[in-house]
């Protein structure tokens, strides 16, 4: 790589942080609630070192080199830097580094899965870990790899055989994409569900299934798919092969979230609760993903507590194949005040589907309305925190049995200091500034209950079973002819589409709320305006900044896009950038960029306001149909060929002019520095503790958790 090249990769100088504000959340709940939220998120927590094994291989010994360089300066940094012979600037360039990798659990990015590297020189590191033996044996079992980027593959997270690193495939250097598939589909014909599972190719060509548990052997009365742990392979690429379930993957981790679990049990508030957590505790003490989803099951149940959490192997966006999941669990306060407009959102959106472009054949039978509230993050531990979540994954339970919404305030509120908006117009600044984070607001609010929470997967659920009128199937509305396609017994959506899944629904579910968006009596829900068409009032406001903020998202993707292996490095980033070409592929110059100087220096995005709701919306509409039709009817072929005209980049302007052209303006990610709970077992009363948003504060805050 090149100078320029290598820049791309450099960690941010300085990193945003951000504190996640949950004191005034956190103070008014009981002494039992407090407690329950405590052992939520030491459950939580003690999954750490799993994301940062899911990682890289050196995600852990980084880790425990910063933590042991935070002990050894007891907080005086400067004092150790002097004793290091390091001066402030090349200190400022550790620290930059130190909070970018706890922000992102790793040494990779969450938001784009690149490497980033330290801006000081290898040197800086060195001298500050010859300070203390403990920090110098960690940065030594580094072996280099903090600085090392060689190749420039192996900086993106990816296939073995794309050139690319990954963990989810440990010690398997010659393992392949075709055999990972193979595995995959001999794992769904058994009924073994993959997401908290690696795999292992040995050097004697056994494929070693490792299944996180606390327990190292399979359980007394057997595992998911009964007693058996060796298997041999009949028919196919893997034929003959031996496939072999090995217990006890993280098993240190997993037994001590068991026990942070179980007393979470203990502190429920109801009994909804008590056997969601006792389901958790199987899981985790056992490595049963059936026993997971009756945790889900319940958690689904588990309506209107004032402390939410999730934990477990959830979102599969890090894994190429796209179906084993990252670790994270999170604990949090309802905020009532914002959860009562999501509430009125729910009791609307069985009127709000119907306008989605297709009719009922596509959509669910009966909307079960979920739980829908607006949180107060205490806890999140894994490699990035969304600002909305919509599960569980699992789409056998969200068809029949329902699913759950959560808007993350504190994230969304979160505001990074001294913050630039590049590619904005000047005169379009005022009004993005004012109604950004109300858009955001109604985005995400439309994104996870409406866009995840829509859509039917046609079905043969068993043999000769199914879930439409098979003897007169559903007209598609793209080709006016009875569907052809779809999901065969034990197909899921995520193992038929792979991994372009994540890119795909994100998109999916952000086309749903751009559109529903138009809807002024969706806007009057969240408090803007009376329900009536007025592009030119507040609600109006709300909506143009909701489609600028949505192509200046677009835009600043292709940020995560590799001009070398022609890749996409993030599924939400993907989704976004679709959106915005098709925004400019719209008819009557709805969006376009407009510039004047050749290097686009100049560069601003020309959205039309006055033509949201017909040439936007019809482009939102069109896009929309589509992709929605070939996901109902498992029209994997098709879809993936679409999908990937749309998100297609290439170098001739988008991979190289307007590339460089966001690169130079490329603002940090926010990381956020989280609060702890210590619990006194004399008075059973919990403390809360918070840290000052500085990379001094986020490194503090996990050396006292740790």
């Amino acid at each position: 790589m090149n100078a320029q090249e290598l820049s791309q990769y450099f960690a941010d100088s300085p990193p945003a942080v951000v504190r996640l504000e949950i004191g005034k959340h956190f103070e008014p709940l009981t002494d039992k609630q407090k407690r329950y939220a405590h052992f939520i998120s030491r459950a939580s927590f003690a999954g750490n070192r799993i994301v940062l094994r899911q990682t890289s291989p050196e995600a852990e010994s980084i880790y425990d080199f910063i933590i042991a360089l935070h002990r050894a300066a007891a907080g005086d940094w400067k004092s150790l830097a002097e004793k290091a012979g390091v001066d402030e600037a090349a200190l400022s360039g550790f620290l930059h580094y130190a909070a970018q990798f706890l922000g992102n659990a790793g040494n990779y990015k969450s938001f784009g899965d690149s490497k980033f590297i330290p801006r000081c020189p290898e040197t800086v590191f060195a001298a500050l870990a010859s300070t203390s033996p403990e920090a110098e044996k960690h940065y030594k079992a580094t072996n280099g790899a903090i600085f090392s980027a060689e190749k420039q593959g192996l900086l993106h997270l990816g296939f073995i055989d794309d050139g690319h690193l990954t963990t989810y495939y440990p010690d398997s250097p010659d393992i392949t994409k075709d055999e990972i598939g193979a595995v995959a589909k001999w794992s769904a014909s058994k009924g073994l569900l993959p997401e908290n599972n690696r795999l292992r190719k040995t050097k004697d060509g056994v494929f070693e299934i490792l299944i996180a548990s606390a327990k190292t052997a399979v359980p007394a009365d057997g595992g998911d798919i009964g007693k058996d742990t060796e298997f041999t392979v009949s028919g196919g690429l893997l034929d003959g092969k031996t496939i072999r379930l090995v217990y006890g993957d993280y098993a240190k981790e997993m037994e001590a979230i068991t026990g942070y679990i179980k007393k979470a049990a203990e502190n429920a508030e109801n009994e909804t609760q008590e056997k969601m957590h006792t389901a958790y505790a199987k899981s985790f003490e056992e490595g049963s993903l059936l026993a997971f989803k009756d945790s889900q099951r319940y958690w689904i149940r588990d309506q209107g507590p004032m402390v939410e959490c999730n934990i477990g192997f959830i979102e599969t966006y890090r894994d190429p194949a796209g179906i084993r999941g990252e670790w994270e669990g999170f604990a949090a306060v309802v905020n009532l005040e914002r959860t009562r407009a999501f509430g009125e959102l729910v009791r609307n959106a069985p009127g709000l589907i119907p306008l989605l472009p297709w009719s009922k054949d596509f959509e669910k039978d009966k909307f079960l309305s979920p739980d829908f509230t607006s949180l107060e993050v205490l806890t999140f531990c894994g490699s990035g925190i969304p600002a909305g979540i919509n599960i569980p994954n699992y789409d056998d339970i969200r068809q029949s049995e329902g699913f759950k919404n959560v808007s993350l305030g504190n994230v969304l509120g979160a505001k990074a200091p001294n913050e630039k908006i590049p590619f904005i117009a000047e005169s379009d600044l005022e009004v993005y500034q004012k109604y950004r984070d109300a858009a955001f607001e109604v985005q995400v609010g439309l994104h996870e209950l409406t866009g995840h929470g829509c859509g039917k997967l046609l079905q043969e659920t068993e043999p000769g079973v199914y879930n439409f009128d098979h003897e007169n199937p559903p007209v598609s509305p793209l080709t006016g002819k009875p569907v052809e396609t779809w999901y065969k017994p034990g197909q899921t959506w995520g193992s038929v589409f792979g991994g372009l899944a994540g890119a795909y629904e994100e998109c999916r579910a952000e086309l749903v709320a751009m559109h529903l968006s138009c809807e002024f009596s969706a806007l009057k829900i969240f408090g803007f305006g009376d329900g009536s068409v007025d592009l030119d009032g507040e609600a109006g406001d709300v909506l143009y900044a909701s489609y600028l903020s949505m192509a200046r998202a677009g835009l600043l993707s292709v940020e995560f896009w590799d001009p070398k292996s022609f890749k996409w490095g993030q599924p939400h980033c993907q989704a976004r950038f679709a959106i915005f070409k098709a925004f400019l592929e719209a008819e009557d110059d709805f969006c376009k960029l407009e510039y004047k100087n050749d290097d686009l220096s100049d560069m601003t995005i020309k959205l039309d306001r006055s033509k949201i709701l017909t040439s936007g919306r019809k482009a939102v509409s069109e896009f929309l149909q589509k992709i929605h039709i070939y996901k109902s009817t498992a029209d994997v072929e098709t879809g993936t060929k679409f999908f990937n005209d749309m998100t297609n980049v290439g170098l001739e302007f988008w991979g190289t002019k307007v590339r460089d052209v966001v690169l130079k303006n490329k603002q940090p990610r926010k990381v956020f520095v989280q609060a702890n709970t210590y619990l006194d077992e004399a008075t059973g009363k919990v403390i809360l503790k918070e840290y000052d948003p500085t990379p001094e504060g986020i490194i503090e805050s996990w050396a006292d958790r740790s």
